[in-house]
């Protein structure tokens, strides 16, 4: 959970099979709510950077900037994607624009693909995640597997893809599944052709400029 548990959430939370729940803190009420639950695990996750948790000198930046890889003989250290999407990050590159439902979608869709390992594909609706296609060396393939995944009606969803669409084929995948505006970072040498079929399927679409592709 990204935000404290109160008694309400804990009463909901209670109904379901859980080991663990992680969530920055626990109200009295949801504690004593999950302390029926025999093997339940609660884990409050501190922000290193809340007041009493910087040593007195430290810099401002903390592990929470990077992200370590290891590798053969070393070490990869890389920036962490926590940089957040902008208005002026957004650009409408097919003939029609997105809807503002649509929008917000979108932007909900680009927050949950960020979590997914590429190559991704999340199709959604408005604070709704609805199908997931992860780790597949394909983004085609990825598009399909959402679409497969889902459990509840593609038409009218959109989607968002983690990184650039090196063929139309994901894009056309997309709107079969019954998706109607799609975000990803652009960038391909085919963006054209992928920004064209966009178009001919009445597929509304935004570049965002920054990539996820979370590995």
């Amino acid at each position: 959970m990204n935000r404290p548990i109160d008694a309400d959430a804990a009463e909901e939370m209670h109904k379901l099979f859980l080991e663990v729940i992680a969530a920055p803190a626990f109200d009295e009420a949801a504690k004593a709510k999950f302390a029926s639950k025999k093997n339940l695990r609660l884990v409050e996750v501190i922000d290193p950077r809340s007041p009493g948790r910087i040593r007195p000198g430290a810099p401002e930046t903390n592990s929470n900037d990077w992200v370590l890889k290891n590798i053969s003989g070393g070490l990869l250290v890389q920036d962490a994607d926590v940089r957040p999407l902008q208005d002026a990050d957004l650009k409408v590159v097919t003939k029609r624009p997105p809807t503002p439902e649509e929008t917000r979608a979108l932007l909900f869709a680009w927050k949950v693909c960020k979590h997914v390992k590429s190559n991704a594909i999340v199709y959604a609706r408005d604070g709704q995640t609805v199908g997931v296609g992860a780790g597949q060396m394909s983004r085609v393939d990825s598009a399909k597997i959402g679409a497969m995944k889902a459990q509840l009606p593609l038409k009218g969803t959109v989607a968002a893809s983690d990184a650039f669409f090196p063929f139309p084929d994901g894009v056309e995948e997309i709107a079969k599944a019954g998706a109607t505006a799609i975000i990803q970072p652009g960038g391909s040498q085919r963006d054209p052709e992928v920004i064209e079929a966009a178009d001919r399927l009445g597929l509304a679409m935004l570049f965002t400029g920054v990539r996820h592709f979370s590995h």
